[in-house]
């Protein structure tokens, strides 16, 4: 599988943007999922939805961010609103068949990567 990130870009404080990850091949029965890695940070968790369409986020952009798919069309949805400077990052999307819930958050488990996607919020 291979996937493809797109929809970043500069945006200021409070505003909104919307990332789409694109797959090539289906991903019906597979976890799709957005990770970030700010400057000097590690890469860290952000959210994912599940082949079941079920959620989990970070606590740090629970109800901001909007996680959602679309199975015909094999791409994975991540809406961002009231963008703060700490979102700042560059956002990967990955995808990796079912992952049990308590693997959901861990990078390790996810086997499908893309290349990423700048993500700069402004003041």
């Amino acid at each position: 599988v291979q996937l493809q990130a797109s929809g970043g870009g500069l945006v200021q404080a409070g505003g909104s943007l919307r990332l789409t990850c694109a797959a090539s091949g289906s991903t019906f029965n597979y976890d799709m999922g957005w990770f970030r890695q700010g400057p000097g940070k590690a890469r860290e968790f952000v959210a994912v939805i599940g082949w079941n369409r079920s959620t989990v986020y970070a606590g740090s952009v629970k109800g901001r961010f909007t996680i959602s798919r679309d199975n015909t069309k094999n791409t994975v949805y991540l809406q961002m609103n009231s963008l703060t400077l700490e979102d700042t990052a560059v956002y990967y999307c990955a995808v990796t068949p079912r992952l049990i819930l308590s693997r959901k958050r861990e990078a390790s488990a996810y086997h499908y990567w893309g290349q990423g996607t700048l993500v700069t919020v402004s003041s």
